[in-house]
């Protein structure tokens, strides 16, 4: 089995594209839609045919409640991996991105997360290397 697909609800699908692409630098992988229904994808640049995130319409009352608790627990809804979290950091704010805290050492790793503008966290990762 493989993980090829996962979620994030959002709660402007047109935002979150323009957040996830021009400020995080991924690519768009699908834009499908059916009435009102938007399938929407991203994927890294890094792994072109990797997993993708689905940017998901909160749209039910159940998927907005489970983002807002994520959202005021401090909980990062996704968590991305890197192999520079300062330079990244440096970069995507440089974009316009709010950081709710900066590249900070925890244990076996450092972390820095931000708002996605769609209202979600987001962390991002470096391992620390032993």
């Amino acid at each position: 089995m493989k993980i090829r697909l996962t979620s994030v609800y959002v709660n402007d699908q047109e935002k979150a594209l323009r957040f996830y692409t021009e400020v995080l630098g991924f690519t768009k992988k699908a834009d499908f839609s059916q009435g009102s229904y938007r399938w929407l994808t991203v994927a890294s640049p890094e792994e072109p045919d990797g997993t993708e995130l689905q940017l998901a319409l909160n749209s039910n009352p159940p998927a907005a409640a489970y983002q807002q608790a994520l959202f005021q627990q401090g909980q990062p809804a996704v968590m991305f991996f890197t192999d520079d979290v300062r330079g990244d950091y440096e970069r995507i704010r440089a974009r316009g991105a709010e950081f709710t805290m900066p590249p900070t050492p925890v244990t076996g790793s450092t972390i820095a997360k931000l708002n996605d503008t769609c209202g979600n966290l987001l962390q991002i990762t470096q391992l620390a290397r032993w």
